[in-house]
């Protein structure tokens, strides 16, 4: 695979390098509420800038349907990596002169960029292609996804892995063929049936399993607890109960809460009580873990030389029920091993808590890409890197 590094010792000034980003952030309005994935992209960007090169960016924002819809426009985006570039970025379709950034508006306005049709991609990449005389490859929270600006258009340039791409793959590989153990994976969020690939494939890998998250209702009414109103995915009982049995049979340690914070309903003022799991009210939904959870989970971490986390604990945008998530944070910035955040509302809960984001070993940009690299999955977007 070769890499930025690599394009920059070939010499890039006044060549045009079509460089593929994710600058894919929450935005309340006009106003980019957590900016990591644009400063993550900052690094790659400015190695091509201060080498001279004719900088062109493509990336998407959220979902439009194919079409343009100024909600989803990037000019916000433009806004705020020109002032950590400390220089002018402007949206359009083609490059400027020496040591210059042109974002591309939103890749997904055009439906060829997403479409399942091949030679719908290659017409949309075809075009890229001839905008630029390189490709970098650098939005890692893409890369399991064929797309024109991810897949195609690599095959069309010469092309190269951008740093941020490049880190992320190695620390990837880190998790899967050079890990210390104890190996802990610490999985939250809202549905298990997002993970089951990944839990498929961990249970033979892993030396523990800590389960939070509204995922672990699933996992706790497996076992036959009642789960009250809290959230439930009845049709994946079956394959859940298959897991815990699986772990036992491997010698998998699969930890599940304890006690949770039981609320009278889902808002960040609901009235709540801490009880034990197999004791949750028929009328009350569990918003996050316990306190003795929040020490059990600790405790199993204090030993681990090798975590990879993803998903939050609770409903960690409610204050009252962002305790569980904390802890978890706060257990692995404590620990000595090799951590590794898991992008998506992981990440996005270790910035909101305010927590130091030099506490982790690698918080990554793309949980979704990483979740699949776990599960076994190919990525072609690196694939692509890989001649």
């Amino acid at each position: 695979m070769k890499t930025l590094d690599d394009l920059l010792s070939e010499g890039v000034s006044g060549r045009r390098v079509l460089v593929r980003a994710d600058l894919n952030v929450p935005l309340d309005g006009d106003r980019i509420t957590d900016d990591g994935r644009v400063r993550a992209s900052v690094p790659t960007i400015k190695a091509l800038v201060d080498a001279g090169a004719r900088v062109l960016v493509a990336a998407h924002l959220g979902r439009p349907k194919g079409e343009p819809d100024p909600k989803f426009s990037l000019a916000p985006v433009a806004a705020r990596l020109g002032e950590l570039l400390g220089q002018d970025v402007a949206i359009g379709t083609e490059t400027a002169g020496d040591g210059s950034v042109v974002l591309l508006e939103n890749i997904r306005f055009d439906p060829r960029e997403t479409s399942k049709d091949d030679a719908e991609r290659a017409a949309l990449a075809d075009e890229l292609a001839a905008k630029a005389d390189a490709f970098v490859s650098d939005g890692f929270g893409v890369v399991h996804r064929k797309q024109a600006s991810v897949y195609d258009v690599a095959a069309k340039l010469p092309h190269y892995a951008g740093r941020l791409v490049l880190a992320e793959v190695e620390v990837l590989h880190k998790l899967t063929e050079d890990l210390q153990r104890p190996y802990v994976v610490v999985l939250g969020g809202a549905k298990v049936s997002d993970k089951l690939g990944v839990i498929k494939n961990l249970l033979g890998k892993v030396d523990r399993l800590l389960v939070g998250g509204g995922m672990a209702y699933t996992f706790l009414k497996a076992q036959g607890h009642e789960v009250g109103n809290s959230l439930l995915q009845e049709d994946q009982l079956e394959q859940v109960a298959g897991f815990l049995k699986e772990a036992e049979e491997r010698g998998v340690e699969l930890v599940l809460p304890v006690d949770v914070l039981a609320a009278t309903g889902f808002a960040a003022d609901a009235s709540y009580e801490v009880v034990r799991t197999d004791a949750i009210p028929a009328d009350r939904e569990g918003l996050d873990i316990g306190p003795e959870t929040r020490e059990l989970f600790a405790g199993k971490l204090a030993d681990a030389r090798t975590v990879f986390w993803n998903g939050p604990m609770g409903v960690f945008e409610f204050e009252a029920f962002s305790g569980g998530t904390r802890a978890v944070a706060e257990a692995l910035v404590k620990s000595d091993a090799f951590t590794v955040v898991g992008g998506g509302d992981s990440a996005a809960a270790v910035r909101a808590l305010g927590l130091p984001e030099d506490g982790f070993s690698h918080i990554s940009t793309g949980g979704g890409a990483s979740l699949e690299f776990l599960e076994g999955k190919e990525l072609p977007g690196v694939k692509v890197l890989e001649d």
